[in-house]
């Protein structure tokens, strides 16, 4: 009697509505399946399509194309003699379900419809798709004409179902399901499933990892079972990342790991398993099979063919394994240079323009460019076809065969030092230093003569000259003299994109970067249209903090010792003018706080749902050692002030890799208002009220004295 059985799960680099590529990669990991002896193939969420479709969900054409796809598959020689589960939009009595078909040998088993959608942060699954509210049920569902012919089928079983071969069964929960309080692999654990399959589109977060694997492990720890999980990878067209991260748990143990970061656009991952160690595992839980004796029967779809071989003693099977989680520095370094290096092979675009400051952020960025060049290069020396052909295209260059990352680093990215009377030498050595190390072509100009230029009209015009504040201006002239720099260095950043190469003989444009940090942008500390405006931001979704640890984790990893000083310098704009050849301007006394303020207030703001009152309450508890309730009071006016008037500036914030949960984002992220009324008389006067309590201060003050 066979016991031994070999399952396949996937990680593929999908993109949305490129159904050539989709479909070649789909089989090409079902060939991989087989030739590594599985009998089952679970694939990431809607793959074949894409996950982020969004609004084309809507469209006929994307429903048409899937089906098309499908067919392909479906009589695909590869496609035979094993199970594959595949995920695609299905219209079903003409509503749209997030579905997983699963076939073999040209016939569809059964089609399951996603029960619980993902409808929250970056995800607006109840947009385009209905949950499937019919727990345990099924009906028939009329295949379209192009399938029933291929098939020979009219209905296929569609519903919550679970596939029963000759010698297990197999449930199957899609992404969200498994994060949910009571997911479907529990009851369907206690009905003697024995293999649970998971398909997601689960994007990279900082950290995430973590309670990924302890949800997959723990999910066959208490019940016992076989844990497939499948994950997209790869920029499909928009801010996120996917990370891949694939697994296979047994018992409550990880079996196999897959890459969470990597240029390998299909990655399969495999294990054998002897499904008698999950039946005795199941054995001595008494609390589990007291359960499973009263639970409710799920319909099984019965398909004449067995996981198992029947002469199974000799094989080997797969033994627990440790997880490798990365570094938080490690995860900066590799999830955004692999969205950067989607983000370039697929926009046909040439390399990167980067204005280079010399200060934090955009170092930071340039790094993350090198550390993509890093892993393009490892790539290719690992024999990765797909990544050298893609080198070649961007190059235009067919000569390509091995490069060094500071030499692709110098055809990939130019850096911009652009100077103004108020940059300092410091920072112009240290831009030019970091160039060099990384082997970016770098450029320095001077821009002063257009801002004059610029200023000179407005004199012209009105008869007024701005000055800075220092130098006897007012406040709005002082804001208004810095701004036109930054507006100035962002039409200078696309004019040497679009033609810098062009001046070097070397055909096509480059992408434009951007260096604004999530703090930065939470507190509307950005200059709307500046030199942060951009065609994506590698670092937009960062933490300060998060740029510090990524920047040392550079200087060990990289040895760019270049960075130590970065690192140590106080941030600063140098927009206002210099105090005897010195920088006399840092970001945080122009912010009014700190970036590490600005961490705390952005995660109570999103993630912990606080108004002003209620950070505020949480805040005198936080920061009791440090800070007296009045300060306290203080600082949070003073950011939802700031945060108020700037929000309008997230409404043309640029595309940002998403790795904080408190990005300020209004374009996916954070749907709120950019319009408030920035005094907040009602909250703030609650708050007040409260500290004037505990000051043991009696009495209400008027609201009238409060607004």
């Amino acid at each position: 009697m066979g016991r031994k059985v070999t399952v396949a799960t996937c990680s593929l680099n999908q993109w949305a509505l490129d159904f050539e590529g989709n479909l070649r990669r789909i089989l090409r990991s079902i060939e991989i399946a087989r030739n590594k002896g599985a009998k089952y193939r679970l694939g990431p969420e809607l793959e074949i399509c894409g996950y982020g479709c969004w609004d084309h969900y809507f469209e006929s054409d994307t429903i048409l194309h899937s089906y098309q796809v499908l067919a392909q598959l479906l009589v695909a020689p590869v496609a035979q003699n094993i199970i594959c589960d595949v995920g695609m939009p299905v219209m079903h009595r003409n509503v749209r379900y997030n579905c997983r078909v699963i076939f073999l040998n040209g016939k569809i088993l059964m089609i399951r419809p996603k029960m619980v959608l993902a409808n929250e942060g970056n995800y607006q699954e109840m947009r385009w798709f209905a949950p499937w509210p019919n727990s345990r049920q099924a009906e028939d569902h009329l295949l379209p004409r192009m399938i029933q012919e291929l098939t020979k089928q009219e209905l296929v079983p569609f519903g919550d179902l679970v596939l029963a071969t000759k010698d297990t069964c197999i449930g199957t929960e899609i992404c969200e399901e498994l994060w949910m309080p009571h997911s479907p692999h529990i009851d369907m654990g206690l009905d003697g499933v024995e293999i649970f399959t998971s398909s997601s589109g689960s994007h990279h977060v900082l950290q995430k990892a973590h309670t990924r694997v302890d949800l997959v492990n723990l999910a066959t720890l208490k019940n016992g079972g076989i844990y497939l999980m499948a994950n997209q990878k790869g920029c499909d067209g928009g801010r996120l990342y996917y990370d891949g991260c694939s697994m296979i748990s047994v018992n409550g143990s990880t079996v196999a790991q897959g890459a969470q970061f990597s240029l390998d656009d299909v990655e399969v991952l495999t294990a054998t398993v002897d499904l008698e160690d999950v039946r005795s595992f199941r054995a001595e839980i008494s609390s589990r099979n007291l359960m499973a004796s009263r639970v409710v029967p799920y319909t099984r779809v019965k398909v004449d063919f067995a996981l198992s071989y029947h002469d199974d003693v000799l094989v080997s099977t797969s033994e627990p394994i440790q997880w490798h989680f990365h570094s938080l520095g490690e995860e900066i370094s590799l999830g955004p240079a692999c969205w950067l290096w989607d983000y370039l092979r697929r926009s046909e675009r040439f390399g990167f323009f980067l204005p280079l400051s010399g200060g934090l952020d955009s170092s930071a960025t340039a790094c993350l460019v090198y550390s993509m060049c890093c892993q393009v290069c490892q790539a290719m020396s690992n024999g990765n076809k797909e990544v050298l052909a893609d080198v070649q295209r961007i190059l235009n260059r067919d000569d390509v065969l091995l490069l060094d990352p500071q030499k692709l680093c110098g055809q990939l990215l130019t850096t911009c030092y652009m100077a103004t009377q108020n940059s300092s030498q410091d920072t112009y050595n240290k831009a030019k230093e970091l160039a060099e190390q990384i082997g970016s072509y770098h450029i320095n100009l001077n821009i002063d003569g257009v801002i004059k230029a610029v200023v000179e009209i407005f004199r012209m015009t009105t008869g007024k000259m701005p000055q800075f504040l220092v130098h006897g201006g007012s406040s709005p002239e002082d804001v208004a003299m810095q701004n036109v720099q930054a507006r100035v260095r962002m039409v200078f950043s696309y004019l040497f994109a679009q033609l810098s190469l062009w001046s070097r003989g070397i055909p096509g444009g480059l992408l434009v970067l951007g260096t604004t940090n999530v703090d930065e942008c939470l507190r509307g500390y950005v200059t709307k249209y500046d030199c942060s405006s951009a065609d994506i931001n590698p670092i937009g979704g960062m933490s300060k903090a998060d740029i510090r640890t990524f920047i040392q984790y550079c200087i060990e990893r990289f040895h760019l010792i270049c960075l130590r000083s970065i690192m140590s310098a106080p941030a600063t704009a140098e927009l206002k003018p210099l105090a005897e050849g010195q920088v006399a301007q840092t970001n945080e006394e122009d912010m009014g706080v700190t970036y590490k303020e600005l961490a705390v207030f952005g995660r109570l703001r999103k993630m912990g749902k606080a108004g002003p009152y209620s950070m505020f309450c949480k805040l005198i508890n936080m920061w009791k050692e440090i800070c007296t309730p009045r300060e306290v009071a203080d600082k949070v006016k003073h950011f939802f002030r700031k945060y108020s008037l700037n929000r309008h500036k997230m409404t043309t914030l640029t595309p940002s890799y998403h790795a904080e949960n408190y990005s300020p984002d209004d374009n996916r992220f954070d749907p709120r208002p950019f319009l408030y009324q920035s005094r907040w008389p009602w909250q703030f006067r609650c708050i007040d009220q409260q500290v004037m309590k505990l000051e043991g201060v009696e009495g209400d003050q008027d609201f009238d004295d409060l607004v």
